[in-house]
């Protein structure tokens, strides 16, 4: 009994010790990757598809969402398959699982917008910009302190789309790919200034944790 509850409290201490460390397994290249596909996927939609078909609008989208989730996070599913131990898998896990609720939430919304009527499908990429801001300010403990202008940077754009929404306007593919593309470009800049400009020879494999008084510098 007196070993288990020491096994307790010693993981109680070290999740304790990690919320004030910062996770470095989101790098700058494959972030930034994810927003260059937005920003591409917004100049070849096809411009009548926000026009006539509100539902292929928000059916591309969500194509492209996930394109773009497996770049920005190849490298975490790479290092957690192929060289994590078992201790920067846990983190990885609960540093993830901060960002996953807000993704859930953006999905249920879209089925509900979508199930209820397609002329809502106007107010969704507003709603995605504040889903995805949420889901970076969850994160935020893990991350660099700068993250948290991201996170205002997706707040802001979605009330912005969100009033542009109640015009006669219709979807236009900038509204998603350039909001997320800016955005990704501006976490990727916030990851490379905070995290990898400094790190030469690059972090050894399974150490994606570092404290944030060696390592971050606020912008």
């Amino acid at each position: 009994m007196d070993l288990s509850r020491a096994l307790g409290q010693l993981a109680d201490i070290h999740q304790q010790i990690a919320k004030g460390e910062i996770y470095r397994g989101y790098r700058s290249v494959p972030v930034a990757a994810s927003g260059m596909i937005g920003m591409a996927a917004a100049w070849a939609q096809a411009p009548g598809l926000g026009v006539n078909e509100p539902i292929g609008f928000v059916l591309y989208w969500t194509a492209i969402a996930a394109c773009a989730a497996l770049v920005g996070t190849s490298e975490i599913i790479y290092n957690y398959v192929a060289r994590d131990d078992r201790a920067d898998r846990s983190r990885t896990r609960q540093v993830v699982g901060q960002f996953l609720p807000s993704v859930l939430a953006g999905a249920i919304i879209t089925v509900s917008l979508v199930h209820l009527s397609a002329a809502l499908a106007p107010l969704l990429p507003g709603l995605w910009a504040i889903c995805f801001g949420l889901g970076i300010f969850a994160s935020r403990p893990y991350l660099p302190r700068a993250s948290g202008w991201v996170a205002l940077f997706y707040y802001v754009a979605g009330i912005v789309l969100l009033w542009v929404a109640r015009g006669p306007e219709p979807l236009r593919a900038w509204w998603v790919g350039g909001t997320f593309g800016t955005g990704q470009l501006l976490a990727a800049f916030v990851l490379f200034w905070n995290l990898e400009r400094h790190s030469q020879p690059p972090f050894p494999a399974g150490r994606q944790l570092e404290g944030n008084d060696d390592w971050e510098e606020e912008i």
